[in-house]
């Protein structure tokens, strides 16, 4: 049987295959469009998937969105009621969308894929999200946590899984949302919402918690872990400009100018700055004021987590915890509920977003609507989206000012690979196919050696042109992860599979990797033979010739654009950046 999952119209529009329960295509549209975050109909990710299962849309059996949008339209219009005339601009804005698109998703796919409307099911936004994690996991029973910025009317949720059932207990319902609250944050600090929520979690270790106590005015915890809101701070229920009132501005201080360089004392003024200004000193003082705000937003945030975790945990007598949602990629939090609640065994699908929705739908209605408990599929790695043949990207090289070697013995693309490596280039990688959800796990990685001091600003002056208090994530072998980092029991940790936990790297280990080591902390990625070989094989022959079996590596992109997904994609990037050599299947391509 051949399910569709389809997610579109909010943010991060993916679509993902089926059949019989296994996954066999996942993408989000991005991917594609090369427009970042793209919420549109997923039409180029949807003939991905069906391109590879080699089938037509006549094949498919059901389709399934991933939300309910009349029960989302119901809350939009309430909140317009309850908060007129506040809400007016909100409400003629949306509208504009509800009323030409997002209302009428049944009947778009239905002329789209030319499917029986009776075939098109729907499930609902944290369902969904609650799915793509449980039924991706390999336990037989789980405790479910899901939190974001909000769905139909949910949060969060706490909920159970098993075998082939998933439950959701109880809900927090909008505008009580940790998600919309960080978010929030995000923006009172400068940054894109929706995008700049790593900046925040990045920026918070430079910084001092000094306004925790401003941060709980803002919220009420209860004795269960739920939590309530004070929307006399927040304005994301009737604002589409605006998340936060002058309330807030009057507990923290006015905005962070987003025109001013972050950077303090302690990170350091990177040199792609360009020269150091002669108010560097008041500067400093001044971004030190904004990390402390992160540093106090990100540890509440953690605290409120971490008591979900093991509300979610009590309440289902289970060890085991599935998370999800765009909460769910709080990297240094994930860390943290390992480390400090009764969770034992952790997983969060990769791509835990709104992105990721598509594949829960379809894996809810195999499970929970067609009564399928056997064939659970566990997702092990990420590598889900497009590849691309040597014929493909010999073409490609070709049609480009490029010359390339190609190297028909893995040994010696290795060699060559590692030389580069080892003399200090920078390496844009790309092979197999690409990874599923916001994490570069290898397949579509720009490279680097750790070892080197100067590394972390060389990547950024080179390529990514970014804050100096973002962090670079080490890639490691699976097998020798503890001896690094403070991750025990690396080799069965799910979640370090895709770089979605923060762990300590060990004391002794922090002057052998200082390019990955965030303040003396890492977002780790474990690699393993049987679900990369060519990845694993590159590490290996790194750590052969280094003594250090480990990668930087960060996302095969620039700044402000999707990572990259064609050998088009990439050699466009790769002329576009101060990537010193391309390696794309079996060729390399050096500049000049």
């Amino acid at each position: 049987m051949i399910i569709l999952g389809i997610s579109c119209y909010f943010h991060d529009a993916s679509a993902a295959l089926i059949s019989d329960g296994q996954l066999i295509a996942a993408a989000e549209e991005e991917r594609f469009t090369r427009i970042k975050h793209d919420y549109s109909y997923p039409t180029n990710a949807i003939e991905f998937c069906l391109k590879k299962a080699s089938i037509d849309a006549s094949d498919i059996d059901y389709v399934v969105f991933f939300e309910k949008p009349f029960t989302k339209f119901e809350r939009l219009l309430k909140t317009a009621i309850q908060g007129f005339p506040k809400t007016y601009w909100m409400f003629a804005q949306s509208m504009r969308t509800w009323l030409f698109d997002k209302l009428w998703i049944k009947g778009l796919i239905s002329d789209h894929l030319k499917i029986d409307p009776k075939n098109i099911m729907f499930s609902e936004h944290h369902i969904s999200h609650a799915a793509s994690a449980y039924y991706c996991s390999p336990f037989k029973e789980s405790a479910i946590l899901t939190f974001d910025g909000v769905g139909e009317w949910a949060t969060t949720t706490i909920g159970k899984g098993t075998g082939g059932k998933l439950e959701i207990e109880d809900e927090i319902h909008f505008p009580h949302s940790l998600g919309l609250l960080y978010s929030a944050f995000t923006a009172f600090l400068g940054f894109e919402v929706n995008e700049g929520e790593y900046k925040v979690m990045g920026m918070a270790p430079y910084g001092k918690p000094k306004y925790v106590s401003e941060v709980y005015k803002i919220i009420r915890i209860n004795e269960d872990n739920s939590f309530w809101l004070d929307q006399k701070y927040l304005s994301f229920h009737y604002s589409t400009k605006k998340s936060f009132t002058k309330k807030m501005i009057q507990l923290f201080g006015e905005p962070r100018d987003a025109n001013i360089p972050f950077f303090t004392k302690s990170s350091g003024y990177p040199s792609y700055f360009g020269d150091k200004p002669s108010n560097f000193e008041e500067l400093s003082v001044y971004n030190q004021h904004y990390a402390d705000i992160a540093a106090s937003i990100q540890i509440v945030a953690e605290e409120m987590i971490l008591e979900l975790a093991t509300e979610a945990c009590r309440r289902s007598g289970s060890n085991n915890l599935c998370l999800a949602g765009g909460v769910a990629l709080n990297s240094v939090a994930n860390g943290r509920i390992l480390r400090e609640t009764p969770v034992e065994n952790l997983y969060i699908q990769p791509a835990a977003g709104d992105g990721g929705c598509a594949l829960g739908a379809a894996l809810y209605l195999w499970h929970d609507g067609l009564g399928n408990s056997e064939n659970r599929f566990i997702m092990d790695h990420a590598y889900w989206g497009e590849e691309y043949n040597d014929d493909q990207i010999s073409k490609a090289i070709d049609s480009s000012e490029f010359n390339s070697q190609y190297i028909n013995n893995e040994d010696d693309l290795l060699d060559m690979t590692v030389d580069r490596l080892t003399s200090g280039k920078v390496i844009g990688r790309f092979n197999g196919r690409f990874e599923w959800g916001p994490r570069s796990l290898g397949n579509r990685s720009i490279l680097a050696d750790p070892r080197s001091n100067k590394m972390k600003d060389l990547v950024n002056t080179k390529i990514k042109f970014r804050e100096p208090f973002r962090p670079f994530a080490p890639s490691a072998l699976a097998e020798i992860t503890e001896s690094y980092f403070e991750l025990p029991n690396a080799t069965d940790n799910m979640a370090a599979r895709f770089m979605l936990l923060v762990t300590n790297v060990h004391e002794d280990k922090q002057d052998l990797i200082p390019a990955v080591s965030h303040m003396g902390t890492a977002r780790v990625q474990t690699v393993y033979k049987e679900t990369n070989s060519s990845y694993y094989n590159l590490i290996e022959r790194f750590g052969q010739s280094t003594g250090v079996p480990i990668l930087l590596n960060t996302s095969f992109n620039v700044r402000g654009e999707p990572i990259v997904s064609s050998p088009h994609d990439a050699l466009n990037t790769f002329r576009n950046s101060g990537i010193d050599t391309l390696v794309i299947g079996n060729h390399i391509v050096d500049k000049p």
